[in-house]
């Protein structure tokens, strides 16, 4: 009892200290440790199996739209960065540049790609010379570096995993066909796979990805009330192929430029999984991402039969990811240990159970305990694994909803802001002037202008004048 009570006391409440709270979890849920290399992080097993499965069902999602998966030089010379003048200005301030060559200065200096817009740009421009090599439907899993000032684990960090999709198209209609399908996908992903519910939309010019027509981005509702940008998917039209020369004959036999996209999903979906569904246990993980879906935990289990029994168990249900935890721990320190990971499910099963031919299983959501006939044990576990998948999300549902309010005039703005964390919907009338303005005195950014617009009043809630368009708003990671 005094081991299990002292692992919990190693979590910071989070309603104490969200942000101690959240790093607590990381650490000791043992997600990720800290590397030699400030800004960094070192994945361990735990944490990389999420990402795995992130990565296997995303990359299973993009393959039936037709993506195709590459993979280019993380190293960018700086003359093919500075082909796209808006594209360097944006990344400028985050670059890691690469100066020596063994002992030798380089002639030309490498940047470390902070993404690779350029890249694929120099590709597609020899790759592409016919209306017949269109489209190209490209993505690629690696790691990316942006040398971040503030940093925390899987959030932001100086080198972080992610994947990049860059096509290209014949025309601008194809184009934005493919960044709103691919946003669409990112948006089903997180709904159910990871049931973090998402508002879907398009980024003010201010906040929209340099270099890019237009920018559609997703953002999530955190529990302390601060949104995170999840997933984006960006139109270039043809700026890039301009800057890089990338045209192709068409049917007509005329040389025209060709249409690009990007989109990309990164590792700090693990940060919002954590701070979506995380509670003062520590993880708490959708069946459909949990390394582990089922966690067998025998009772007395030097007794004789205990642990063959538990074996059989996981026998019975290896259609889930599930393992025995045999360890001589007690336990109490078990199901603690259980909770900390979060484990979907615990069944434990002792002597007495396998006398009456049956186990007891918990869940990690909402700690209800139920006792089952091991004849149904898969049956079971199959159900609740598939009714916590749903109700996490609800719930998730419920908490972003509960926690986005609606400002008709800058006063309720700004008491909006201090006193009810989440998101703000309000009326904007399209300047900068009032969005910088916003910002500056509030904290508070544009988080997206959703496709589903309400028409709250019909003035801009900073200025008064007329109004354009509905936003998101809120404090963001």
């Amino acid at each position: 009892m005094a081991n299990e009570k002292k692992l919990v006391e190693a979590i910071t409440s989070m309603e104490d200290d969200f942000a101690q709270w959240y790093t607590d979890v990381v650490k000791k849920a043992e997600l990720m440790g800290y590397s030699s290399v400030k800004g960094c992080m070192i994945f361990k097993p735990a944490g990389y199996a999420i990402w795995e499965n992130i990565q296997k069902e995303l990359d299973r999602r993009f393959k039936e739209t037709g993506v195709e998966n590459v993979y280019m030089p993380m190293f960018i010379p700086e003359s093919l960065l500075e082909r796209e003048k808006d594209h360097v200005e944006g990344f400028a301030p985050e670059v890691a540049w690469v100066t020596m060559g063994g002992l030798n200065k380089l002639q030309e200096r490498l940047c470390v790609r902070p993404t690779s817009e350029t890249l694929f740009c120099d590709f597609y421009k020899d790759e592409i010379q016919s209306y017949r090599d269109l489209p190209k439907i490209y993505n690629q899993w690696c790691s990316v570096v942006r040398w971040e000032k503030e940093t925390r684990p899987f959030l932001r960090s100086r080198e972080f995993l992610w994947q990049e999709g860059h096509t290209a198209h014949a025309t601008a209609e194809e184009a934005e066909e493919r960044t709103q399908q691919m946003l669409n996908v990112y948006a089903d992903f997180c709904e159910e796979v990871l049931a973090i519910p998402v508002v879907r939309g398009r980024k003010t010019d201010k906040e929209k990805f340099a270099g890019a027509e237009a920018t559609y981005t997703i953002e999530a509702l955190m529990h302390d009330g601060k949104a995170l940008q999840s997933g984006t998917s960006h139109n270039f039209g043809d700026g890039f192929a301009k800057a890089f020369g990338i045209q192709y004959t068409d049917r007509d036999n005329k040389l025209k430029y060709v249409h690009q996209t990007s989109w990309g999903m990164t590792t700090r979906l693990i940060g919002a999984v954590i701070m979506v569904h995380g509670d003062n246990s520590g993880l708490v993980l959708p069946p459909m991402i949990a390394p582990v879906q089922v966690e067998v935990v025998p009772i007395m289990q030097k007794k004789e039969g205990v642990l063959e029994k538990s074996y059989e168990i996981r026998s019975m249900l290896s259609n889930f990811r599930v393992k025995v935890d045999d360890s001589d721990k007690s336990p109490g320190w078990k199901r603690s240990e259980q909770e900390m990971r979060g484990i979907p499910l615990r069944v434990e099963i002792g002597p007495k159970d396998i006398e009456a031919n049956q186990a007891i299983i918990a869940r990690r959501d909402t700690g209800e305990k139920i006792t089952v006939s091991i004849d149904e044990l898969t049956e079971t576990v199959a159900q609740l694994l598939e009714t916590m998948q749903k109700e996490m999300l609800e719930r998730a549902r419920t908490h972003r909803d509960a926690h986005t309010s609606v400002a008709l005039n800058y006063e309720e703005f700004k008491t909006a802001v201090e006193e009810k964390p989440g998101f703000i919907k309000a009326m904007w009338c399209g300047n900068q002037e009032c969005e910088d303005k916003i910002k500056e005195e509030t904290t508070a950014t544009s988080r997206c202008m959703p496709f589903h617009q309400e028409q709250l009043s019909d003035v801009c809630v900073c200025c008064g004048k007329p109004a354009k368009t509905m936003v998101y708003w809120g404090k963001a990671y």
